[in-house]
């Protein structure tokens, strides 16, 4: 069994004369978490819709645990969606909605699948009540919990904690902690520190194009670059760089901020580090923080336009 749970291949789509998606392809392994990532006009929501069986690609393909997403009922007990702007019947108790959709996927004891994944999201109290008459906050998590109805093996998630409150949103992200490993899970979103904390691997988009793809790690540079807060001292950038496998440093006085490269191939990141850092304690310079890597919102404002 291939470790792929979802293969994109070449894919393009095209609105008129607008290419929205221009040739991506990139693989999301079983288990995994992975970010789609880019800016208002990227390209993300055209291909998660189009992983999701809702938009038809002009070129290449989608597979999901093996499966066209183009077939009708293909994606069936596979696949569960969360679109970006779900919108519930207003007059249909909560409740009942759920209930129908379980049925509809074939599930067993749909009232039963209903119950436990309106617990799951923290809302049994809205079981009876009318969807028009629930919060914006309500009402996605509701959308949430038919995402994950049955535990289908992949889930798509789009802007999963957008308008939700810090408490209910870190529940969410919660959620998606515990599913990873027994799930795969795709999340797009404009929350990049929240993308850094939740995905194993992530691909950055850019009018309709993959910039770049890989670990998390690999997209910060966690594996070769880290940063060091000075608060005071002289900081001896030439000679940190005749230190054992530190390949450049540079140092922004008004910023306070160290930056040093490294050739994380042949030298552990921890043992670079911390001779770094005996080195500038040695000297007297007085450190505040140590942090590795770029942030993930850097990374995305340096490769895209």
């Amino acid at each position: 069994m291939s470790d792929a749970a979802i293969e994109v291949t070449h894919l393009v789509k095209r609105f008129g004369p607008l290419t929205a998606v221009n040739d991506v392809t990139f693989t999301v392994n079983r288990g995994e978490c992975f970010g789609l990532i880019g800016p208002n006009g990227a390209g993300k929501t055209t291909t998660f819709s189009i992983m999701c069986g809702f938009l038809y690609p002009n070129d290449g393909q989608v597979r999901i645990l093996g499966a066209d997403p183009t077939s009708p009922g293909a994606l069936k007990q596979k696949v569960g969606v969360l679109p970006q702007d779900a919108v519930l019947p207003p007059y249909a108790k909560v409740g009942e909605l759920l209930t129908y959709w379980a049925h509809l996927s074939g599930l067993a004891d749909p009232q039963a699948k209903a119950k436990d994944v309106l617990e799951r999201v923290q809302l049994p109290e809205v079981w009876d009540k009318r969807a028009g008459a629930l919060s914006h906050g309500m009402a996605k998590r509701v959308s949430m919990a038919q995402a994950l109805m049955g535990d289908p093996p992949v889930v798509l998630l789009d802007e999963p904690t957008a308008g939700l409150d810090p408490k209910i949103a870190a529940h969410v992200r919660q959620l998606i902690h515990e599913m990873k490993g027994r799930q795969t899970i795709v999340v797009s979103s404009h929350n990049l520190q929240e993308l850094e904390q939740l995905c194993d691997t992530a691909a950055i988009l850019d009018r309709g194009r993959v910039m770049q793809a890989g670990t998390m790690a690999e997209l910060t540079a966690r594996s070769a670059e880290f940063r060091i807060q000075i608060a005071k001292g002289n900081v001896p950038v030439e000679e940190l760089k005749l230190l054992p496998g530190i390949t450049s440093s540079s140092y922004d006085p008004a910023t306070g901020a160290l930056t040093v490269l490294f050739n994380g191939r042949d030298h552990a990141s921890e043992e670079v580090i911390t001779a770094t850092l005996k080195y500038l304690i040695d000297r007297d310079v007085k450190v505040l923080t140590v942090s590795r890597g770029r942030s993930l919102e850097e990374r995305v404002l340096q490769i895209t336009r």
